[in-house]
């Protein structure tokens, strides 16, 4: 059965969202959890790792960005986390926040201060680069962490990462065009470590499923001018000659026919089609509508070629681009997230960035865990055991669950962006995971 995270929406969250709390000033007694030796046993050292007894409460760790350029993010996520705390926790729940200023020093600063104060399980940090940093010392204590990243490389031995990544997405998108009759796939993609997973895992779902991926072009993220590579992406010089050499053969011949011929060609700018039915865009924003129109310019016509995204597509002033009407992309079931919005903007007068899901389904999922243990009588179990159990659990972007590879798999809705902006949804999201296995 999925354990359901949500709750209640009846519950008053005060206006005012908490800070992040100093660093309390502790004795230093013995640490209850010794630490293999290591390069973490120094940094361990001089840390009281403080274990409080689990039946007077449990004691969660929440480590974000709370000052620097990315304070706006880690607010974002500690006002939903809130929001959660309010909806199911109990009164022995305990959210400790520490920030984590958004670099592996301050990350690594924050889960000492955590460990000083006896914390039972982590959430946070955002980055890849700050779980990194502090997993050794996760792991030494004992202890499990859920962290918001996408990055897939520093999942594993106890380590999960929350973020959308690009590899569920991709599959569920070609599975879905797949029984749509598309059968030959093209990527346009930045070389960045997100262009580049994406990419992978294109590879993968098209030889998973018997496709094929006809052109991969990828692109300096920060260039001016991409028109180089979109047009090798179309092979528009190749069909711009095809097109040259047909008029002058056509227009060589005398007969009425030849001339027919010659006069549908009007108005071309190639011939042919380009050799793939599906291009994936994984890009957003105001990149992404500079892009889109130069793929129809190039001759990637919109209305023979199916234009695709990720998550990334999930954004109202994408929806905009006339050239993107029709367009496919994969994200989390929007049903619950829109009334979540709705909320959020209600209590914070500000629009939650789409990242504010995760801060909630984390604070919750860590909130519901500890209520139904106490509520059955024994200690909260944030093992690894039950963080990967195979129902998963249903949050505001719908069914997840943990992999034992620290990945998390996602039930995921295929959208598409309607005429004149907007999105409806094209494929529900599966309820749960018995639909999602093959």
């Amino acid at each position: 059965m999925i354990l359901v995270l949500s709750a209640c929406q009846g519950r008053t969250v005060p206006k005012a969202p908490p800070r992040a709390q100093p660093a309390p000033q502790v004795p230093a007694p013995e640490p209850a959890v010794q630490a293999a030796p290591s390069e973490v046993e120094s940094f361990l050292a001089d840390t009281a790792v403080t274990r409080v007894d689990l039946a007077q409460g449990a004691r969660v760790a929440l480590l974000l960005p709370l000052s620097g350029r990315h304070a706006r993010t880690g607010q974002t996520l500690l006002n939903a986390a809130q929001i959660a705390l309010f909806d199911v926790a109990g009164d022995r729940f305990t959210l400790l926040v520490r920030d984590t200023q958004g670099t592996p020093e301050g990350a690594r600063e924050a889960m000492r201060s955590a460990l000083a104060d006896g914390v039972h399980f982590v959430l946070g940090p955002l980055f890849a680069t700050s779980v990194g940093a502090i997993a050794d010392q996760v792991r030494a204590a004992g202890l499990n962490m859920i962290a918001f990243s996408n990055d897939r490389s520093v999942a594993g031995d106890g380590v999960f990462v929350m973020g959308l990544a690009p590899r569920p997405q991709v599959y569920r998108l070609v599975g879905f065009a797949r029984s749509q009759g598309l059968t030959r796939f093209a990527v346009l993609a930045p070389r960045t470590p997100y262009g580049n997973a994406v990419v992978q895992a294109m590879r993968e779902a098209t030889l998973r499923y018997g496709l094929e991926l006809s052109r991969v072009i990828t692109y300096v993220p920060d260039a001016a001018d991409l028109s180089p590579e979109v047009r090798l992406l179309a092979d528009y010089d190749s069909r711009r000659q095809a097109l040259l050499t047909q008029r002058k053969v056509l227009a060589a011949r005398p007969d009425d026919a030849s001339k027919l011929a010659l006069k549908r060609l009007d108005g071309l700018e190639t011939l042919g089609s380009p050799d793939f039915d599906a291009v994936l865009l994984p890009e957003g924003g105001q990149r992404l509508r500079a892009i889109a129109p130069m793929l129809a310019y190039f001759d990637i016509d919109p209305a023979e070629v199916r234009y695709m995204g990720t998550s990334q597509w999930e954004n109202l002033e994408v929806s905009k681009e006339p050239v993107l009407y029709g367009g496919w992309f994969t994200a989390p079931a929007p049903a619950l997230w829109t009334a979540f919005k709705e909320r959020y903007k209600d209590l914070y007068d500000e629009e939650p960035g789409r990242i504010a899901s995760l801060g909630y389904d984390a604070a919750a999922l860590a909130a519901v865990l500890t209520r139904a243990a106490f509520a059955a009588g024994r200690e909260p179990d944030f093992s690894i055991r039950t963080l990967t159990q195979p129902s998963g659990f249903s949050g505001m972007d719908g069914a997840f669950r943990f992999l034992p590879s620290g990945e998390v798999e996602r039930s995921l809705a295929v959208m598409e962006i309607q005429r004149g902006g907007g999105f409806a949804v094209l494929d529900a999201a599966p309820s749960g995971f018995q639909a999602l296995t093959e």
